[in-house]
This record gives structure tokens, sequence and C-alpha cells, in this order.
């Protein structure tokens, strides 16, 4: 697997801005994932790798969750999307996406998905 930077330093003024002003839905996803409380799983919000910057990362078992809103719907979003997904899979990555509205309507069912792919990855 390439190695990789984590964290640039070049990032860090963004990464500390959306970390201070999150999304409403990342900081309710953020009240579950903090402090190792999903099965131990350790997360982190707004990790740098390489040239991006994602949500919330798992970095024991290379598990980025991204969460998305309308802005992501669009075909030129897609796209990119769809075009950083490569880049952080070519590093190891698996990215779980979930839209603004299921962390409202399906909390539970969101942490599930979430901790059984924690799971999966760490037996792997």
């Amino acid at each position: 697997m390439k190695k990789h930077r984590i964290n640039p330093k070049k990032q860090k003024s963004v990464r500390r801005l959306l970390r201070n002003f999150p999304t409403p839905w990342e900081q309710k996803l953020w009240n579950y994932l903090k402090g190792s409380q999903l099965d131990g799983f350790k997360f982190r919000r707004q990790q740098g790798i390489e040239n991006d910057i994602v949500d919330f990362c798992c970095p024991k078992v290379k598990l980025i969750v991204e969460l998305d809103g309308s802005g992501h719907l669009s075909p030129k979003a897609k796209k990119e999307d769809k075009e950083r997904e490569g880049r952080l899979n070519n590093l190891g990555y698996h990215i779980i996406r979930f839209y603004n509205n299921e962390i409202d309507e399906s909390m539970d069912g969101v942490l599930t998905i979430i901790t059984d792919k924690c799971k999966e990855l760490s037996n792997s």
C-alpha cells in the first residue's frame, strides 16, 4: 500500500475551520463517534489524507464516513466525489456515504452500518 500524508500542514487552518463549524448532521453523528464510543473504534473528524479532507475517518480500519447534502447531487459534484473516492481507494481506504436526511431519519441504522463495516474491516 502506498505511503501517504495524513493532515498535511497546508490544510491545518481549513481542517480547524471545518471542525469548529460543522454542519448540524456532522455534529449529530460526531456525538456518537467521538471518544471511541462506537464499539471502541476511534474516529477522527475532518481528517486530511493527501490533498483531501474527509468528514470522519477510523484510521485503524481505514474507513471513511462521508455525509452528503444536496450539493452532492449535481453531475459535477458526483463526478468529483467519484474521482476523490478513487484516490482514497487507491490508498487503501473504504468509504461509506450517507445523505444528511439519513442522519435525521435513521441514526440507529447509520450507526449499525458503520459498526458492521468497522468490524468487517478489522477482521480482514
